[in-house]
């Protein structure tokens, strides 16, 4: 079940998913106003960090610059549908880029 602030919150989206172009590897430390827990450094070659730090970015981004700093396109899909992302995150997404939702379906 989603929160009443997931499902209400706007949530931030590139143009074109061709814009993503983060790291595809190494260590990421994310600013703070993504990541306000503590210091944490993602490592891009383990799955589980790669997961934790698209949904935290996906989420919590302010400016498309945010999600074009910290993502790739190659990277978000191949892990779409392992991430945990509020409903509404996710549609927003997929409306806006159907092969995101394709990636899905296809993949189940």
């Amino acid at each position: 079940m989603s929160s009443r602030y997931a499902q209400l919150r706007p949530y931030t989206l590139p143009d074109s998913l061709g814009e993503l172009s983060g790291p595809e590897d190494g260590l990421v430390v994310l600013p703070r106003h993504l990541d306000w827990g503590p210091h944490y450094e993602y490592d891009l070659s383990d799955d589980a960090d790669v997961l934790l730090m698209y949904e935290r970015v996906i989420r919590e981004a302010q400016t498309p610059g945010d999600l074009h700093a910290h993502l790739d396109i190659a990277v978000l899909r191949t892990h779409w549908r392992a991430l945990f992302l509020p409903s509404p995150a996710r549609a927003a997404w997929e409306a806006r880029f159907p092969e995101l939702a394709s990636t899905s379906a296809a993949a189940a």
